[in-house]
């Protein structure tokens, strides 16, 4: 017989958004459950130096450890747990993992985004050394005046590489897509700013001893850099919601109201796995509005005399 478990609120992904989520909904008195499969990108991130209130950095797993020790001291966990489907009953989610099945009235979703990319040699060794990066408003300060490699999708790709030209003077944006080439605007834009274009289709990407991107083109050519961003689009884990109806927008991301409402009664959603901009203090801030609406929205739990 599968177990079977209640809670007041279950939080799925155990992220930035879901943890900070899940501590307000503690020191709200709640009965909390986080669920999650270990995917968080935070995870990823060798130090993050926009977060707020630490001037030196914060690697992605201290933080995370430090949202789950958090957590722990209102007499909140982690449960290490896939979360496999989602369904509403009357007014009850059930959410289905491989031990059985978690009941409850109200469900935040904080799964994130799977990031779309490319063949790269040794991927998690080289997003660690700071070689490959996936977000340039987290850390284009961090790469002033290196050698800086851009591939992007053709709807987006001059803006990616502009943006990437206020860090350093050294950048070329690379063809991911052949057959959607270049505006003449486009043209013109890069070669004002003074961006470098190469039309060779982008076919690989490995890494010297020294942990240098080195990209190849189909036409043989190879080109060595300091850091390459590999901007080539991502999807929101949004499948659970979707399956339960929920309004989503580009890239598969859920559309929520100023409290983190989706358009299925009692489903939050917070982070990346929302449309908007994809940053750690945004997936807090999001948290701490959905837990508090949470809370006011439950049925009070009034204190009694001890």
């Amino acid at each position: 017989m599968s177990d079977v478990r209640v809670c007041e609120v279950l939080v799925i992904g155990g992220g930035p958004g879901g943890l900070t989520a899940a501590v307000y909904l503690r020191r709200f008195r709640r009965d909390v459950m986080v669920a999650d499969k270990g995917n968080s990108r935070l995870s990823l991130i060798p130090v993050s130096h926009n977060y707020p209130g630490f001037p030196g950095g914060v690697p992605g797993r201290e933080l995370l450890g430090r949202l789950r020790e958090q957590l722990e001291c209102y007499g909140g966990a982690v449960d290490d747990i896939e979360i496999t489907a989602l369904k509403k009953v009357d007014d009850v989610f059930v959410a289905s993992h491989e031990g059985g099945e978690i009941h409850t009235p109200v469900v935040v979703l904080a799964t994130g985004v799977a990031d779309a990319g490319l063949p790269v040699e040794g991927w998690p060794d080289a997003v660690a050394a700071g070689a490959v990066r996936l977000c340039p408003v987290c850390d284009g300060y961090d790469i002033l005046d290196k050698r800086v490699a851009v591939a992007s999708q053709p709807h987006n790709r001059t803006g990616h590489a502009l943006f990437m030209r206020t860090f350093s003077c050294d950048v070329t944006l690379f063809e991911r897509d052949p057959e959607t080439p270049l505006s003449a605007e486009e043209a013109e834009k890069l070669r004002v700013a003074g961006v470098r274009y190469v039309d060779a289709p982008l076919k690989g990407v490995t890494l010297t001893e020294a942990m240098e991107p080195v990209l190849h083109t189909e036409d043989g050519a190879d080109h060595r850099f300091d850091v390459f961003y590999p901007m080539l689009g991502e999807k929101a884990r949004s499948g659970l919601a979707q399956a339960l109806g929920a309004r989503c927008g580009e890239c598969e991301k859920l559309i929520v109201d100023d409290h983190g409402r989706t358009t299925v009664p009692g489903l939050y959603a917070v982070g990346d796995v929302v449309l908007g901009l994809n940053q750690i203090s945004v997936a807090t801030g999001q948290a701490a509005i959905a837990a508090t609406a949470i809370h006011n929205a439950l049925p009070w739990r009034f204190r009694h005399r001890h």
